[in-house]
């Protein structure tokens, strides 16, 4: 809706303050807002009827906002229990990678003490004896 400035006839307000206005035309969109002319157009904004139906969709609005805000606070809650629930699964997944790794490191050197050892091949040696040391490292 479009808004212009108006000012009452002299003998309506010898003072002339300048108004605010709606158009009847944009108003009409609502006939209980306007009063028509004999030809049923409309002539003029009944402003009474336009403050107490913006009053009232105010008050709707501002349910609205209202339960809105009780969602927010639903998910905020939502949000924060998922986040727990979250760290205590990675926690866990967590345990449960360091175990693998320490399986996987036992594993690795019980191989490597199992290949027989050839004279003078000392990678293998020196391999398995690596792999001792990562897994009393790991343990401690």
């Amino acid at each position: 809706m479009h808004v212009f400035t108006f000012r009452y006839k002299q003998e309506l307000d010898s003072e002339g303050i300048p108004r605010l206005g709606l158009f009847a035309e944009e108003v009409e969109v609502n006939p209980d807002l306007v009063k028509a002319d004999a030809n049923a157009k409309a002539y003029t904004v009944r402003y009474d009827a336009v403050i107490t139906m913006l009053l009232n969709e105010l008050i709707k609005e501002h349910r609205t906002v209202e339960e809105l805000n009780r969602k927010i606070q639903q998910q905020d809650m939502a949000i924060t229990q998922l986040k727990k629930e979250m760290e205590i699964v990675v926690t866990y997944l967590k345990e449960q990678h360091s175990k693998i790794q320490k399986g996987r490191t036992q594993l690795d050197a019980s191989r490597l003490a199992q290949q027989a050892v050839v004279p003078g091949n000392y990678a293998v040696l020196i391999a398995a004896q690596r792999a001792k040391n990562e897994q009393s490292l790991a343990v401690k």
